[in-house]
């Protein structure tokens, strides 16, 4: 495992009229119409949006793994592009990751996704101390629109992409597992993916952290193994604070079987730090917000939980 970077590194705020180049590295659309419809979200929201490579779809990826590491890499290094946004998760991001990749990035831009590209904002981070957003994609939660149901929250958005001035809070909108409150730096991601990055030497460093953890479409014990597995392998071991999502589609097989409330308070609640769990991040049904991953962070576990960006994840 490497270390977490020494060198933080931030991208410019996307403002009006900066150019958007939305990417492909897992799977492809479901839908051209939930991609029509995110584009012009984005589009409402004053940004200029491009293709950043052709989706051509195989199998269960959006394009080839040499197509969409290709038109990662040209968007990243376009002079005009300010930011890259996914189209949407599934499976596939993985494969652009290489040792090679880390030489081949200039300038770090605002990266925003969530699901499948946890294994890349992961890489990022701990290869080339970049500052990532954890938030909608194009199919993903812009295409449902601002602060509706599996759209995305707005005001969270804004904030993460374009906010240099100082603190600003998240409302987590969830509820206390463990009280508390603590300060660290904000990272994790979706837990299947987290798992991914064990044994790589881009494996994620939770020291200090607090730590976003969410997922969908798990049994509890499959849950339960995941979080067993993180314990295990020590991940757990100096975290300041958990952050869970809502686990949507994670019902237990049989009535009267543990939820995954149950599972997440009975395996973390005895590290004896602050815990929300269903907060609207990443797989929601909800209102998605958007926080920043890499920058430091504090939490407030009381109620439905509060979360306090302390520093800004952009610059100017």
């Amino acid at each position: 495992m490497s270390p977490r970077p020494a060198t933080i590194r931030k991208p410019k705020a996307l403002r009006k009229g900066s150019k958007l180049a939305w990417f492909a590295p897992a799977s492809p659309p479901s839908d051209m119409h939930d991609l029509n419809l995110g584009i012009q979200e984005l589009q409402r929201l004053g940004f200029d949006v491009v293709e950043a490579h052709a989706v051509q779809p195989a199998g269960y990826f959006a394009a080839s793994p040499e197509v969409r590491l290709q038109g990662f890499l040209d968007a990243m290094n376009r002079s005009d592009v300010s930011g890259l946004i996914g189209l949407r998760g599934g499976y596939g991001s993985t494969y652009l990751l290489s040792a090679e990749l880390q030489s081949k990035l200039s300038e770090p831009k605002c990266l925003v996704g969530y699901s499948d590209l946890t294994a890349l904002q992961v890489y990022l981070w701990q290869t080339n101390g970049w500052v990532t957003f954890y938030g909608a994609m194009v199919s993903a939660g812009l295409n449902h629109g601002p602060n509706n149901p599996r759209g995305y929250d707005e005001n969270s958005f804004l904030e993460a992409i374009g906010n240099t001035r100082g603190p600003w809070d998240v409302p987590l909108r969830g509820e206390t597992l463990a009280t508390g409150a603590a300060e660290g730096v904000l990272l994790g991601g979706c837990l299947t993916l987290l798992l991914t990055t064990l044994g790589t030497p881009w494996e994620l460093d939770t020291t200090n952290s607090i730590l976003l953890l969410e997922d969908c479409a798990m049994k509890p014990y499959q849950v339960d193994r995941a979080l067993m597995h993180l314990q295990q392998a020590g991940k757990f071991r100096s975290v300041r604070g958990v952050i869970l999502g809502e686990f949507p589609k994670c019902d237990p097989p049989l009535a009267g079987s543990p939820t995954v409330r149950e599972v997440c308070e009975r395996i973390l609640r005895p590290l004896g730090v602050p815990i929300i769990f269903g907060a609207p991040v990443g797989h929601t049904p909800r209102a998605m917000l958007t926080v920043p991953l890499g920058v430091r962070a504090k939490l407030t576990a009381e109620g439905e939980g509060n979360l306090v960006i302390l520093e800004p994840a952009v610059i100017g």
